[in-house]
């Protein structure tokens, strides 16, 4: 017996709906799909959110010192002539970084194989590329999603069956991540 379901596609077919359904459940917190691509979906987000919650602590706070350029109050650069050229002017300012310890990068590269990136669009615009802003699931899994799951041993899914599909009346549910 295999050890996947097919879902009547290619392999890379298969590959790229799975990544987007766990993509979009990791983002959105629920989706509505087939029940078999459903129990696919839940193998693979199970898996990411257990990596999340080994990883979620594994950073480091270091402070950095770093030259940051002097701003006016319409925000922007402030520059001085020296020597007949326009320079701009910077300070020194110290600030604070995290730092990921090994584990955690391998860890997120692990995760980036498999989601896609997200990018946002206000509603305001949509249609427009100019407030588009390009959302990490990754940094989501590790700052949002594995904190509330950090004392729960696995069962980070739930499927619930809504009926079957008109059409085809294959068996429609709603994946979620618990609460």
């Amino acid at each position: 017996m295999a050890g996947y379901r097919k879902l009547g596609r290619t392999s890379s077919q298969r590959k790229a709906l799975l990544r987007g359904q766990v993509t979009s459940l990791l983002y959105h917190g629920k989706i509505v799909t087939t029940e078999a691509k459903a129990k696919e979906i839940r193998k693979i987000a199970e898996g990411l959110i257990a990596m999340a919650v080994r990883e979620k602590d594994n950073v480091d706070e270091v402070t950095v010192k770093t030259k940051v350029s002097r701003k006016d109050k319409d925000g922007k650069k402030v520059k001085e002539v020296v020597d007949g050229r326009k320079v701009a002017v910077y300070d020194e300012v110290e600030k604070t970084v995290k730092k990921e310890q090994p584990s955690r990068v391998h860890a997120r590269r692990q995760m980036n194989k498999i989601l896609y990136g997200v990018t946002e669009v206000p509603a305001e615009t949509a249609g427009r590329k100019k407030n588009t802003k390009r959302v990490d699931v990754a940094d989501m899994l590790f700052d949002n999603i594995a904190p509330l799951y950090a004392n729960r041993n696995g069962g980070y899914t739930r499927i619930v069956k809504i009926g079957p599909r008109k059409g085809d009346a294959a068996m429609q549910v709603i994946i979620e991540l618990v609460k």
